[in-house]
């Protein structure tokens, strides 16, 4: 977190710029809310409030990022205190919003310019799909005294005052958030394992091999497609490898055209589906071993606006 600069002896002191500090912020956000979107309104939000103190007012307080991450984390704690009921409204399931690495980008895609907050986020292991997806279990103040303590080492003094109860309680209440985690994660297999999975994978969903992807398949695997209504999908989990491998090849008879490429979707090997330029599908995905346990494919495009890169303009596929 940024601290004040003091000013030179006879200088009026300058209120604080805390624009360095979006990337923290928007780090933290993402985190908590599972929304790219919804991050950047909360981060928005708290410049606005920040800007809308006079100068006195500004600096009177010590560290600015220090006071933005609790107003963030008021924010979000409120979000997530709503998201229950909007939850029950949205048009089948919810899946977190997929993160691509810019890196896999080439020039033009519109974040390369560092404007686009997916730029701005850490793709490590607390940002994985499956992580997010464990998330969703806790309640708002469990998610958020985990999130900032654990993930991001704020002290338990911290976090009180932005969840609004005691240091005692928010240990806590990240203790009973790490147990859910532990409980939920089995160990991650190798990078380099995932990726020769999820390859041979995309292989068999383009050749239609149902015989193939049942064999990369848990038998008691699970697939969720967030459409949002606004795009054919599942509206409820399909369980079991061979239900999901007929799913998987009906889609390949539905979507002629369609051109699947492997991606790092939130840090991970993941798929990117395309058809006429356009991403249309983004596919994470959740092992034990060398079976695939999780697919979580999302398809609503207001959670598909970081990818939207011209096919022609993707790095070569792996």
């Amino acid at each position: 977190m940024s601290s004040r600069t003091e000013p030179e002896p006879g200088l009026v002191p300058v209120p604080a710029r805390p624009e360095g500090e979006y990337r923290q912020l928007i780090n933290v956000a993402y985190r908590l809310l599972g929304s790219l979107a919804e991050a950047e309104d909360a981060v928005q939000e708290a410049f606005a409030r920040w800007y809308a103190m006079s100068d006195r007012q500004q600096e009177a307080i010590e560290s600015p990022g220090a006071w933005l991450t609790t107003v963030v984390g008021r924010i979000c704690l409120d979000v997530l205190g709503s998201a229950r009921a909007r939850r029950e409204r949205y048009v089948g399931e919810w899946v977190p919003e997929p993160l691509p690495d810019s890196r896999e980008w080439a020039t033009g895609r519109p974040g390369d310019s560092g404007a686009d907050p997916a730029d701005r986020i850490a793709l490590d292991e607390s940002v994985d799909m499956a992580f997010l997806v464990v998330l969703e279990s806790m309640t708002p103040a469990e998610r958020v005294a985990f999130i900032l303590h654990d993930v991001f080492r704020y002290a338990f003094t911290e976090v009180a005052t932005i969840v609004g109860r005691t240091p005692a309680a928010c240990r806590q209440l990240a203790s009973s958030a790490r147990r859910r985690v532990g409980a939920a994660r089995p160990p991650e297999p190798p990078t380099g394992l995932q990726a020769r999975v999820i390859k041979d994978f995309k292989q068999a969903w383009e050749t239609q091999d149902i015989a193939a992807l049942v064999g990369l398949l848990n038998p008691d695997a699970t697939m969720v497609a967030d459409g949002g209504g606004l795009v054919g999908a599942a509206l409820r989990p399909i369980v079991g490898a061979g239900e999901i491998a007929r799913y998987i090849v009906g889609i390949g008879d539905q979507v002629p055209g369609m051109k699947l490429l492997v991606r790092s979707v939130n840090g991970r090997p993941g798929l990117v589906a395309q058809r006429g330029g356009a991403t249309v599908t983004v596919a994470a995905f959740g092992l034990a071993g060398d079976r695939i346990t999780h697919i979580w494919a999302v398809r609503n495009p207001e959670k598909l606006q970081p990818w939207a890169a011209p096919e022609d303009t993707a790095v070569r596929d792996r």
